[in-house]
């Protein structure tokens, strides 16, 4: 075949390879690629946005702070049933007693917590002041005799209706969150002076930390100063006068530690707790949580096979030592987890304060993760002994009616704030708009029209 002629096989392959012709008057292969283009645009957007890491997305904060809360709960509930169970049947005849009351308190705080997170910045920063005169009414009337219930020698807590009590320095911390960072933003063209940065924020908290103390109860004390010491971190203390009031406050502990004497044999304890002078005296509780996170292992005994909350055992199992429970039961990994979990929380709140534009957001938000924070530590670090007991519940796990309540409305309020992020606002619209328009796809369908026919055969 010459070079000239037409290559017959060649056209033939490129005849069967091509798709059919449409039928004279229909359009199908234009029609096709209109149809196949707009479900390529459709599908872009959608896998930019499955291509955004987690923790660059709008709502990653909000979910952050939800997630480790409602597993934190879920654990702790589990916990506290299992810790107290036997001293639940010893003291009522149920073993389900206190768990039940605890359960209690988690379904009032949830929506308490769901409320709180939807309340704007503003309404909180008016929240701040009432709060705080309400707390110091409520601190002073704790102290009062007769008004105030008397548990191991320490008055914290209000006597309410149905076995119910109140503790006031809960109150206080969550208050003085919300006061002072108000106070701050409202001075913050005076902060220069040193005089308007200290005053009177540090005064008054000295009076809330005064009335704490004298309950008495080092361990919230401790809690709340750090609410003071986040504000004055974050607004931009000066290094000379930051240091200043550090060394301040470490005095006036080290002198408070001094001249009481059963906080003096704590700390004395504290250095061997489980020697022959000390275990059957101030070490008892601190030497029996060792005991117990020490014979978890890496597993744990098990769900519910706890020795030490057997009568003789350990002290306030399923309150101040819970965690100890926990390391007992579950084992390293189970403390692990519950730390993780802690950090998950922590790292959310850090992540809203340094996100939030607003500046009354971010103090607030730094104090409440500050307090949760330096609260967890405490307990912690009491049980596996790197600090001396205190006393101090484990937030959102220890068993505590009051406790578990202020401070699900707290991260309620760190939720809210997280629901203003910078791109927040937009991707919540955007889901409420893709529930909207499931939903209404699941309930109205078209019907099928009427006298529509198929196509007749003759």
């Amino acid at each position: 075949m010459t070079a000239g002629r037409l290559d017959t096989g060649a056209m033939l392959d490129a005849v069967t390879a091509a798709p059919p012709a449409a039928p004279p008057g229909r359009r199908g292969a234009p029609s096709a690629v209109r149809r196949a283009a707009p479900r390529e645009r459709r599908a872009a957007p959608v896998e930019r946005a499955g291509a955004t890491p987690a923790l660059l997305r709008p709502l990653a904060s909000y979910h952050l702070l939800l997630a480790s809360t409602l597993l934190l709960l879920g654990l702790g509930l589990v916990m506290v049933f299992s810790a107290s169970s036997i001293k639940s049947y010893a003291d009522t005849g149920s073993s389900y007693a206190i768990a039940l009351k605890q359960a209690i308190y988690i379904v009032l705080g949830l929506p308490l917590m769901y409320a709180a997170s939807r309340v704007p910045v503003r309404l909180w920063r008016m929240a701040g002041y009432p709060m705080l005169l309400a707390s110091l009414a409520l601190l002073v009337l704790v102290l009062v005799p007769g008004v105030g219930r008397n548990v191991d020698g320490a008055v914290r807590w209000i006597a309410l209706p149905g076995q119910f009590n109140l503790q006031p320095s809960e109150l206080a911390k969550f208050a003085l969150a919300l006061w002072g960072a108000d106070l701050l933003v409202r001075k913050k063209r005076l902060l220069g002076d040193w005089r308007h940065l200290f005053v009177p924020l540090v005064p008054v908290a000295g009076v809330v930390l005064t009335l704490v103390m004298l309950e008495p109860d080092m361990g919230t004390t401790m809690a709340t100063t750090t609410v003071v010491i986040a504000l004055l971190w974050v607004v931009g203390t000066p290094a000379r006068y930051f240091a200043a009031l550090i060394g301040t406050l470490v005095g006036a502990a080290a002198l408070l530690a001094i001249v009481e004497p059963y906080r003096l044999a704590r700390l004395v304890t504290f250095l061997d707790p489980c020697s022959d002078q000390h275990r059957l005296d101030g070490g008892f509780q601190a030497c029996q949580g060792l005991l117990a996170m020490g014979s978890g292992g890496v597993f744990g005994l098990g769900l519910g096979a706890s020795r030490e909350k057997w009568a003789g055992g350990l002290p306030n199992a399923h309150t101040d030592f819970v965690f100890a429970i926990i390391g007992e039961e579950l084992g390293l990994l189970g403390s692990l987890t519950v730390l993780l979990l802690f950090a998950t929380l922590v790292y959310g709140g850090v992540r809203v304060a340094k996100r939030t534009a607003d500046p009354f957001a971010r103090l607030a938000a730094a104090g409440v993760t500050a307090w949760l924070g330096i609260q967890a530590c405490i307990n912690i670090g009491a049980v596996v002994g790197l600090l001396p007991i205190t006393g101090i519940p484990l937030p959102l796990v220890s068993y505590g009616g009051s406790a578990l309540l202020l401070t699900l409305a707290a991260i309620g309020m760190l939720l809210s704030f997280a629901r203003g992020e910078p791109g927040a606002p937009a991707a919540l619209a955007a889901r409420r708009g893709s529930w909207r328009r499931l939903l209404g796809r699941g309930r109205s369908r078209p019907a099928p029209a009427a006298g529509r026919r198929g196509p007749s055969r003759g």
